[in-house]
């Protein structure tokens, strides 16, 4: 009976060892499969990616998603970059691409690759593609090189301001756009708009 006993634990042991030995492995290969295997890249507001353009068009709804829903339909494309209006005449234009080039800063579009749609930005101060419409009591042009910053501070500087609504130029006229609210109204999605509460 000693004997067994002896040989039992000697294959309890033997097994503990071997499912130690699999579970080691089965965590070497979860992390090498996570390092190796390619992310999905979402899209980047405020990057462009120049290059590897084979097709453009206006985009009506001036809404980043269009052009990333056109990129999708389309076998071809496996990248994009949607261009802001410069003012309400020019529009929106969405440039798709047969290749993935690589992104670089800039303020004028917002870029991707096919099958990652658009991911903007959210943080508390600021509301990315939101308009709060209605409660304003002043409005203003901002220069061209002047950001939603610029709103955005005019509206902390101001008591009565309560919230506040920055459109990029081509969305609410010619040039970019500052509305002051004395209400907080309720945030709905809309491209080209920025928002934010102050207070």
């Amino acid at each position: 009976m000693t004997a067994r006993g002896g040989a039992g634990r000697k294959f309890e042991s033997n097994l503990m060892g071997m499912v130690r030995l699999i579970r080691a492995w089965m965590i070497a290969f979860a992390v090498l499969a996570a390092v190796a295997l390619p992310r999905a890249a979402s899209a980047q507001t405020a990057f462009d990616r120049p290059g590897g353009d084979y097709s453009s068009g206006p985009v009506a709804s001036g809404d980043p998603a269009d052009c990333a829903l056109t990129c999708e339909r389309d076998r071809r494309c496996r990248a994009w970059s949607f261009n802001y209006p410069t003012d309400v005449s020019a529009g929106a234009v969405c440039w798709l691409k047969n290749t993935v080039p690589t992104r670089v800063p800039n303020s004028c579009c917002v870029s991707g690759v096919r099958g990652a749609g658009v991911v903007e930005p959210r943080n508390s101060a600021i509301e990315t593609s939101i308009d709060r419409f209605g409660g304003d009591y002043k409005n203003f042009e901002l220069k061209s090189d002047d950001g939603d910053e610029a709103c955005h501070a005019a509206c902390t500087a101001d008591n009565k301001c309560r919230a506040w609504t920055y459109a990029r130029p081509g969305y609410a006229g010619r040039d970019a756009h500052c509305f002051l609210k004395k209400d907080i109204k309720p945030p709905r999605r809309k491209a080209g708009f920025t928002s934010g509460v102050v207070r």
